[in-house]
């Protein structure tokens, strides 16, 4: 093609300079299509291939209060957005539910907790919600805000010294679970209190804000090793003839009896957001199956089955890239990817801990290999700010990751399994 487009140009020199201008583009116009015909003749395999992206991606990266100061600036929280933007991400998961309090302005928090929004320096006198959904939208981006603590608190939190009567214990007693060095305690998820509490502070989000959905995680579950505080042995004795709880956390029975009443509550929270807002996505971050039924009782392979969540990014921190992969071909995750769109967390690093940008392409790789909806990166911080290599040279790499533009895959918006 190049050789002939060359002899094109060299061509009027010898051409018959009575033949009129026109007639010689139109003899070019004519010989391009045809070899254009021919050369679209040949099998595809021996055709140029570009690189592809899908029309639909999920694009997006968790903003928390942890470990990162992105959230405590007006300025650089702007600026944050806008590289996202200009690096073709398309989602944000900011964190609105961390350390017993709210980052947004919060009346149901007030009235519960005694304050109404997150003592931090860097949030007082702002609704950084509100901030992030208005930059947000003017850049484009979907803003799901993400409930991260769920039912977990700080064991030294107001919410936990106030309302000690809604705290859950191990058969023994004891309430503290050790989350790396930090001292956490859980809310009751059986008390009807603590339902309403949780419920009304995400019906306030959904309410108070422009936001397209609202996110959860496995914290909207419990640990398996804790129910067995007095209102919990008491409801489960009342179903049961009188007959109290395993001493085995793990017994079977006793695992589906407090995952299914967290299912029950997750149904009442979907539709109480549903009533509040009908395009309001309802997204849910878990570890895989196993662990999250488990060690959570968060029984997300059921809450897909029952159409009670619609986007669901699944939390694959692996860096050894085989058991990577074989998370992603589990039963359970092939059959909700048929009826969600279901993306895939990967971990783009701690603060202690750096993870290279070959293995944050390779896991992408794998992702897009098996048409998943999309990819989601924990966290925002270790994107490019925390990192052995250079800023500049992740921030090209994620270039190259996503290096045009693309739509959200939201189910609300006529995604198709």
């Amino acid at each position: 093609m190049k050789r002939f487009i060359k002899w094109c140009v060299k061509f009027p020199s010898w051409w018959n300079i009575r033949q009129s201008r026109k007639s010689f583009l139109f003899a070019v116009m004519l010989t391009l299509s045809v070899v254009a015909t021919v050369m679209l003749s040949f099998p595809l395999n021996a055709q140029i291939k570009l690189p592809s992206t899908p029309k639909s991606e999920l694009r997006g990266v968790w903003l928390t209060n942890i470990d990162s100061d992105v959230l405590f600036e007006r300025d650089r929280l702007k600026g944050s957005l806008q590289r996202l933007d200009e690096l073709n991400f398309n989602t944000i998961y900011p964190a609105v539910w961390n350390w017993g309090y709210t980052l947004y302005p919060s009346k149901v928090a007030a009235k519960v907790i005694g304050r109404s929004l997150d003592p931090t320096p860097g949030l007082q006198g702002r609704d950084i919600l509100k901030e992030i959904v208005d930059v947000g939208h003017q850049k484009g981006l979907t803003v799901i805000p993400w409930f991260e603590f769920g039912f977990m608190a700080p064991a030294d939190s107001l919410l936990a010294k106030n309302r000690p009567q809604w705290l859950t214990s191990r058969s023994n007693g004891t309430q503290i679970v050790k989350e790396g060095t930090h001292n956490r305690v859980w809310l009751n998820p059986f008390r009807p209190e603590v339902q309403q509490f949780i419920q009304d502070l995400i019906v306030e989000i959904v309410r108070n804000y422009n936001i397209d959905g609202i996110q959860f995680d496995d914290h909207f579950g419990l640990p398996s090793e804790l129910g067995y505080d007095a209102y919990t042995v008491a409801l489960y004795k009342k179903e049961h003839q009188g007959k109290a709880p395993s001493k085995n956390f793990k017994d079977p029975e006793w695992v589906r009896w407090r995952a299914n009443k967290i299912t029950e509550f997750m149904k009442r929270v979907f539709t109480a957001i549903k009533a509040t807002k009908k395009n309001c996505l309802v997204s849910l971050a878990p570890n895989p199956q196993r662990f999250s039924y488990d060690f959570f009782l968060a029984d997300w392979q059921k809450w897909e089955r029952l159409g009670i969540i619609e986007d669901l990014v699944l939390q694959v921190y692996r860096d050894d890239l085989n058991v990577f992969i074989s998370e992603l071909e589990y039963p359970e995750v092939k059959a909700a990817k048929s009826h969600i769109p279901v993306s895939v967390g990967i971990l783009a690093g701690l603060k202690n801990r750096s993870i290279s940008m070959q293995q944050i392409q390779t896991q992408v790789q794998k992702v897009r290999d098996r048409n998943f909806a999309g990819v989601s990166f924990f966290f925002y911080e270790t994107l490019w700010n925390m990192s052995k290599e250079k800023p500049q040279e992740r921030q090209t790499a994620f270039q190259k990751i996503f290096p045009i533009p693309t739509a959200y895959p939201n189910l609300l918006a006529g995604w198709k399994p």
